[in-house]
């Protein structure tokens, strides 16, 4: 009885507070935690949006992992764009918002627009689709068939020898957003007189001064940023389906994303989509939780 008592004067006091952030807390739970409770809740019926929903158990589950070929291929698919997008667009994020952080104030501001503005630009397709066509009038095929590295122009879109490879390229190019930023402004929390003692204790060089000085005081940006990654490199959909259509050419660049496009908003197989969106949230949650113990000590 006392602890409700000590609980409600509590919020009594912090009334102000609570009402404060009371907006984002409703959001939060009617956008966020109500669709994904919901999601997981469907993820064990069968429901096609017309019908009322007919639990079926496991069976969702057991038809992804053993009867769906083209998940396996999907997952395989997204595997790679997370683990070569992923640690390599994280490395990329600091190691440009290092060197622009270098640089003097009006050109590491226009700096910071050029870098961040492909994640923002809607029109990006449209560039990279001309870049990469398949003819000869294609950037790249024109490029290459001048310098006389190919004889014949290139499918980088629709051959599957090539499209993994053109929609990683692209990833990448578009992932200098959130974490890029957050970079920067992890840069300007940093406290320049460490950097004279470091120098007093031995530190002689600017990489000996980003191990041991700037990143220990980066840690809630890198956290941040590796969250901002994996989320980003796990839920890859829109490029390939952007660049190589819905389906891809034998699936070649078919990823959980798309597999879950396939199944909700073509076939209406809402459980079915569901219970493969609750596989890639688990995993995605696996991968933050080895990513804050790697960069959060205990």
């Amino acid at each position: 009885m006392n602890r409700v008592k000590k609980l409600t004067r509590k919020l009594y006091r912090d009334r102000i507070i609570y009402f404060m952030i009371a907006p984002f807390i409703i959001f939060f739970f009617v956008f966020v935690v109500i669709p994904v409770v919901a999601a997981i809740v469907l993820s064990f019926t069968d429901f096609n949006m017309l019908q009322t929903p007919n639990f079926i158990g496991l069976d969702n589950y057991r038809s992804m992992f053993l009867n769906d070929d083209v998940f396996m291929i999907a997952v395989k698919n997204t595997l790679i764009f997370a683990f070569l997008t992923g640690p390599l667009s994280y490395i990329a994020c600091f190691m440009f918002a290092w060197f622009i952080n270098e640089l003097p104030k009006k050109v590491r501001a226009f700096m910071t627009l050029v870098f961040y503005a492909p994640s923002i630009t809607s029109s990006i397709y449209v560039i990279w689709q001309f870049i990469l066509s398949g003819d000869r009038y294609g950037v790249l095929n024109g490029a290459l068939m001048k310098l006389g590295l190919i004889n014949e122009p290139i499918q980088w879109l629709i051959d599957p020898d090539y499209m993994m490879a053109a929609c990683i390229v692209v990833q990448l190019w578009l992932s200098l957003g959130t974490s890029f930023l957050s970079f920067m402004a992890g840069f300007k929390t940093v406290d320049e007189t460490l950097y004279e003692a470091g120098a007093i204790d031995g530190i002689r060089n600017r990489f000996q001064e980003v191990w041991h000085l700037t990143l220990p005081q980066m840690k809630p940006q890198l956290l941040f940023g590796a969250v901002m990654q994996i989320a980003s490199s796990f839920a890859v959909g829109a490029v390939p389906m952007a660049l190589n259509g819905f389906p891809s050419t034998d699936y070649a660049t078919h990823t959980i994303i798309s597999h879950i496009h396939d199944y909700g908003n073509v076939r209406y197989e809402l459980g079915y989509a569901c219970a493969v969106s609750t596989i890639l949230l688990l995993a995605m949650m696996l991968t933050n939780h080895v990513i804050t113990k790697l960069l959060v000590d205990d």
